[in-house]
């Protein structure tokens, strides 16, 4: 049935027929009727294109109908082009090849670590995929931390989508590669039911790699490990000859059953978690934001035995270690490898099973923008902390700035972008964040600012606060973090001259207090002036633009990064760029003698 046409990606899924079949009908221990259960084993299809042989899989373990099969890719089907966690077995959407493996070792480290249950993990990998780094990222995590409750199986099938894979059938390279790695490496004939069932039962105290050694579609005659048949459905008259041929050699049609799990995953609840305290900053204190996230994250640890941290061995940047002081088997080292970190965390975060917060320096998760998106498409709920943003930085120069980040993080489906400017407005956003679904950002800047929240000043999402006020303001000045104290600073040198500015945090740049901006602007005729430490695309400034897009009367005056910046001492480099306080104060000046000049 499932050759008919319009099934695409027939020939990969031939080739991990056996797999599949081994996988769900021996080895693995699920509900059938209940596939999130969290005893389950899990089952990541890292090859993501091979969708078919899962839904099949399902169907015959009788969790779908078979003929729900036939209505594949149609646009009111839940079986899409790729697996997605619309499907209740599927826990992280895959389809961008390479990224399965570090979502599944995420599991694993859960499995193993947190929950300290007996389930395992099971991740399919094509061999097309086994030259993307993010592979080899997930293999050197999971080698370091001996995940023996995870089994990667590479279904070498010899041919890519346009080429052969470039080491083709020489199973034993990727076996020494996969042993270097720190895991137990076994090469199998991947279309042997005997030599698979004995390969899974193999338990080592590290992670095994069962090397399938396939042919691409298997089984069909003519185009069996043939270029140029990809992802191409069979014609209607070849198909009916296939499934006749397949059927006249299954030679027992009994019902299999899986085995059940042992059900020790314990009962986790990660609902509505609130800080033990208040926080306890004085105004007039310097914090940087960047240490604030520490403090906070250290604190919610003590709310909720759930949250947990990683890191990509920057922790003393972003001072996640204060986390790990207080919490430390709850802390993850992912090391150099930013794009697993992130993967990692959605490892972590299915089945609800923990609160991932992950930090490193803000440019350095541009990186891993494909295991971001990825992440929205799964539905997963993860944090995500960047540090070090803007030319605020100084000396380090443009490579460590995050002058991208809030353009990245906005054009995320479900994101919610947060920008706090002290280190109270830090901490309230690192309790909601760990209270939001979705992806959300955290951007956390290295200066030291004075404190200008009380402890008990009430932060919501999609809410600005107005900080500086007066009925006669002449403009609106809304800045953020390190902006923002410049706009203050700005504000008490224009009152000498009689000028005053209505200055406003946005705590949210996603979701933007459009009411508050308006109101504001419709207060000061209209003006407003953004100013940011980020490139002119896609921050503060073209958010705010798209808020009052079409409202008569109200005009933008942006103030950004324009150019790739330099080293230099951040008070220079604010300067430099026209973010200061002086350029603030040279635009409402300027914005202000306009209209005067008008009038």
């Amino acid at each position: 049935m499932c050759f008919s046409h319009p099934f695409r990606h027939p020939t990969s899924c031939c080739s991990a027929a056996e797999i599949m079949s081994v996988l769900f009908f021996h080895t693995m221990r699920y509900k059938v009727q209940d596939p999130r259960n969290a005893s389950n084993d899990r089952f990541v299809l890292s090859k993501g294109h091979a969708a078919p042989i899962l839904y099949s899989v399902w169907a015959e373990a009788g969790f779908l109908q078979e003929a729900e099969l036939l209505n594949l890719r149609k646009i009111d089907s839940v079986l899409e082009g790729h697996p997605v966690p619309r499907q209740a077995f599927t826990d992280v959407a895959t389809g961008s090849l390479g990224q399965g493996l570090g979502a599944a070792c995420g599991m694993a480290y859960t499995g193993k670590f947190f929950d300290r249950a007996s389930y395992r993990v099971y991740c399919l990998l094509g061999d097309g995929e086994l030259s993307e780094g993010s592979v080899w990222e997930a293999m050197a995590f999971a080698g370091f931390y001996k995940l023996d409750n995870l089994v990667a199986i590479f279904d070498i099938n010899r041919l890519g989508q346009s080429d052969p894979a470039p080491l083709q059938h020489h199973v034993e390279i990727y076996q020494k590669r996969c042993e270097a790695f720190g895991w137990h490496a076994i090469i199998v004939d991947g279309h042997s039911v005997e030599e698979l069932c004995k390969a899974f039962g193999q338990a080592k105290h590290q992670p095994t790699a069962i090397i399938a050694k396939t042919f691409k579609g298997k089984g069909i005659s003519g185009v069996e490990d043939k270029e140029s048949w990809h992802g191409k459905p069979l014609p209607k008259n070849m198909a009916e000859q296939v499934i006749q041929e397949i059927d006249d050699r299954i030679q027992n049609k009994k019902k299999l059953s899986p085995a059940l799990p042992e059900e020790d995953a314990p009962i986790v609840n990660i609902r509505n978690i609130k800080m033990p305290s208040p926080p306890t900053y004085k105004v007039g204190e310097k914090w940087a934001t960047r240490k604030a996230y520490g403090v906070a994250l250290a604190k919610l640890g003590h709310a909720n035995d759930r949250v947990i941290a990683l890191d990509g061995d920057t922790k003393n940047s972003t001072f996640s270690e204060l986390f790990k002081k207080e919490h430390p088997s709850r802390y993850i080292e992912c090391y150099i490898a930013e794009q697993n970190m992130v993967s990692i965390a959605v490892g972590c975060a299915t089945r609800d099973r923990t609160i991932a917060f992950a930090s490193t320096f803000a440019t350095f998760f541009t990186r891993a923008f494909d295991q971001i998106r990825m992440a929205a498409i799964s539905d997963s709920n993860i944090n995500l902390c960047g540090s070090h943003c803007g030319v605020s930085i100084g000396e380090d120069g443009p490579s460590q700035m995050g002058l991208e980040d809030l353009c990245m993080f906005r054009a995320i489906p479900n994101s919610t972008v947060f920008y706090p400017s002290d280190a109270v407005a830090t901490e309230k956003a690192v309790e909601i964040a760990a209270n939001t679904k979705g992806i959300c950002f955290i951007r956390t800047s290295r200066p030291e600012n004075p404190v200008i929240y009380n402890n008990n000043e009430d932060f919501h999402i999609g809410q600005a606060k107005v900080i500086l006020k007066s009925k006669d303001d002449q403009v609106t000045v809304i800045g953020a973090g390190v902006t923002l104290h410049e706009a203050l600073t700005a504000a008490e040198q224009l009152r000498k001259e009689k000028i005053y500015i209505r200055v406003i945090d946005p705590f949210t740049i996603k979701p933007l207090d459009k009411k508050t901006i308006l109101e504001s602007a419709r207060a000061t005729k209209g003006r407003i002036i953004t100013v940011e430490d980020h490139y002119h695309e896609g921050g503060i400034g073209e958010a705010v633009c798209a808020a009052v897009v079409g409202e008569p009367g109200v005009t933008v005056t942006r103030l950004a990064v324009s150019h790739v910046p330099r080293s230099g001492k951040p008070a220079e480099l604010l300067r430099m760029f026209g973010i200061d306080k002086d350029a603030i104060m040279q635009a409402v000046r300027a914005a202000v003698s306009k209209s005067r000049n008008a009038e």
